[in-house]
């Protein structure tokens, strides 16, 4: 690779002073002085080449990379001063210019630049954050995860192009279950009101051979209260807790088992979207056929993909705190339901209990049925503590709306009360 080599004095008397030469007659050299040696410069390069900056005979004072745009290129600095390395890939089609300075063993101060242009690749990624919204208010047990338009083969790049900021620190990594998502969970549930910021520097990342990121991802939200919903289905309730204390205990009526699909999930749920109606078909049943319904159903909040609700239930009142009777769903009283709805955001753990089919990590939000080890087994980058916050503007406290709608007909798997 073609490397820059500069060693400048133009203006150096202004920065410090020159040292006093000897007289013609000393034998002894004078000190070396400092140089400063940039990579790559003066050729067109791929984005995700990194910049190198190294004083030769010296150490590095300040080093300065800006695209053609004015914005700068984050770099990380050695511990010696030697050297200086871009953090994340360039923007693709983009001109650079280097700026750097080094002082010698002189005592001087030498200066150097260099340009450089990165090519622009034919074919590109797309990636989405898929959840959580911006500037949402989300549960404690609430993940992330960004999706791609087509199979990532260079996982571990994309995991350490992302990083997740947080206002309280955090372990917590990224998974992949597939080759188009990845998703972030913490190790241990978010700290209440705790504000949080992820950004992928993916433009110019190669993702999948000759196909690099298009474009970077920058989302922040905000962690709000502990709310945590214990429901047993032996003992026919639902105990909810705000910040550790308990708020309400709730009658509950649950699947009524018998087979599979009336069998409400065993483990930790996450609440998913809540809805003010939801038109609910009964599962594996089509008009005409014994068992078959269609019903709207209020106040409902979702916790998995398989159809299972926390919602009211009028009609099942009297077998709630007294005997499981849905099929799937967790009953609640109207008001008890109404309740609920109106406390929840999404990203509220919801554990289940006393059952036997047990929830699946990707039936829903079931990320949390996976134990730290196993979580990381799916992880290229084996996880990292967040950084802390800045250039943040997110503020907590504030409660977002969850679900994009009042009625929704769900074309999932649903259950009747």
């Amino acid at each position: 690779m073609p490397v820059y080599r500069t060693v400048s004095r133009a203006g150096a008397a202004g920065l410090l002073l020159a040292p006093l030469l000897a007289s013609c007659s000393q034998d002894k050299p004078l000190p070396p002085r400092a140089g400063v040696v940039i990579s790559p410069a003066g050729v067109a390069v791929k984005p995700d080449t990194p910049i190198v900056v190294r004083a030769d005979e010296g150490t590095l004072q300040d080093v300065t990379v800006r695209d053609q745009k004015g914005t700068a290129v984050e770099g990380v600095m050695a511990d010696d001063g030697s050297t200086w390395t871009s953090r994340f890939p360039l923007v693709p089609g983009s001109r650079y210019r280097v700026r750097a300075a080094a002082l010698g063993t002189d005592g001087q101060i030498q200066t150097g630049g260099g340009s450089f242009t990165t090519t622009r690749p034919k074919q590109t990624v797309e990636s989405t954050v898929l959840f959580p919204s911006p500037r949402e208010v989300v549960g404690v047990g609430m993940a992330v995860k960004i999706g791609f338009d087509r199979a990532v083969t260079n996982k571990e790049g994309v995991e350490r192009a992302l990083e997740v900021r947080s206002s309280k620190p955090v372990e917590g990594a990224w998974r992949w279950f597939d080759d188009q998502n990845v998703i972030f969970r913490p190790k241990e549930y978010w700290p209440a009101y705790t504000r949080v910021r992820v950004v992928g520097h993916l433009t110019g990342v190669p993702l999948a051979g000759k196909h690099y990121g298009a474009r970077d991802v920058d989302l922040e939200f905000n962690v709000g209260e502990r709310i945590e919903s214990i429901g047993d289905a032996r003992k026919h309730r639902v105990v909810v807790k705000r910040n550790g204390r308990t708020v309400r205990t709730m009658p509950a009526s649950m699947g009524k088992g018998g087979v599979r699909k009336y069998t409400t999930t065993n483990g930790i749920h996450l609440t998913m979207e809540k809805e003010y109606m939801t038109v609910m078909t009964s599962p594996g049943i089509g008009p005409g056929q014994p068992g078959y319904y269609r019903q709207n159903v209020n106040w409902t909040v979702r916790i998995s993909n398989s159809g299972e609700y926390l919602h009211s239930a009028p009609w099942s009142v009297g077998s709630q705190g007294r005997a499981n009777v849905s099929h799937g769903c967790i009953n609640l009283s109207p008001a008890n339901g109404k309740w609920f709805h109106n406390i929840s955001h999404r990203g509220d753990p919801v554990v289940i209990t006393g059952t036997d089919r047990e929830l699946e990590p990707e039936n829903g939000w079931g990320y949390w049925q996976l134990g730290w080890k196993e979580w990381l087994k799916g992880s290229r980058a084996q996880g990292f503590t967040t950084g802390p916050l800045k250039d943040s503007t997110a503020t907590a406290g504030t409660r977002a709306p969850v679900g994009s709608s009042d009625v929704t007909e769900s074309r999932q798997e649903l259950r009747s009360p």
